[in-house]
């Protein structure tokens, strides 16, 4: 790999770690841009899946104190997320991908319509919270984030918005710490057992940090109902570009 295909990978990295805290579809650019830079699919998706934990550190660095009223609260969701991510290593490690990979397009387009439908959801659901099915939620969604992970973020963020009461400005930051979490307990065991290149990996962990670093105050200014109809057009645009040909 040469010094200016690092350089374009770092840049590629930024932009996944920012367009990824808004959208939740960094994969839409990191994963392209490590097949572009020469790496193999199976290869390209865990490399993607070790830099994209930069994401996650870098938007909890700069705004993780919006999550700290309820640390106990905190733990327990991420503990489900590291469930989840280490479960879907494993799957991906010991098992075909063909499967899952039919049904990954199905289940953004899930995700991303129940973000449009998400004020309606919200106000069907009044005041409960969903403490049952949210951690379920939460771990059967960072199986597939560790197995594939391309359009997780908006699994992720649709679920906070419809199970809890958080803006999208909060729920966009629990979503960038549980998928950071979650790609954490991949990227341990991809690390071990799975083919990363180690030189594309840094350069586009050191892009996304700084993107996810950047990612909520762009969130910040932005108004919700046109971030929210974007993401879910994002999302629809990934299910279609991922279904099987």
């Amino acid at each position: 790999m040469t010094l200016l295909t690092i350089g374009l990978v770092v840049v590629a990295g930024f932009f996944a770690g920012l367009i990824g805290y808004v959208t939740g579809i960094a994969s839409l650019i990191s994963y392209p841009a490590l097949l572009a830079a020469g790496l193999p699919p199976v290869a390209a998706n865990v490399t993607n899946t070790v830099a994209m934990v930069a994401v996650g550190v870098g938007s909890t660095a700069n705004s993780g104190s919006a999550l700290q009223e309820d640390r106990r609260t905190l733990i327990r969701y991420g503990l489900c997320a590291a469930l989840g991510g280490a479960i879907g290593a494993g799957l991906l490690l010991g098992t075909p991908a063909t499967a899952f990979e039919i049904a990954v397009p199905f289940l953004i387009a899930a995700a991303s319509l129940s973000l449009l439908l998400q004020p309606t959801l919200r106000e069907l659901a009044g005041h409960r919270t969903f403490p049952r099915a949210y951690p379920i939620g939460i771990v059967l969604i960072s199986v597939y984030g560790g197995y594939f992970g391309a359009g997780a973020g908006v699994m992720v963020l649709a679920l906070v918005l419809v199970a809890s009461a958080s803006d999208i400005w909060r729920a966009s930051i629990m979503k960038s710490y549980l998928l950071g979490i979650a790609n954490l307990m991949a990227a341990l065991g991809f690390a071990l057992f799975g083919p990363v290149h180690w030189v594309a990996a840094p350069a586009m962990a050191l892009g996304a940090f700084a993107g996810g670093w950047c990612g909520p105050a762009v969130v910040k200014v932005l108004p919700a109902r046109p971030l929210r109809w974007v993401i879910a057009l994002c999302g629809f645009g990934l299910a279609i570009w991922l279904i099987p040909r």
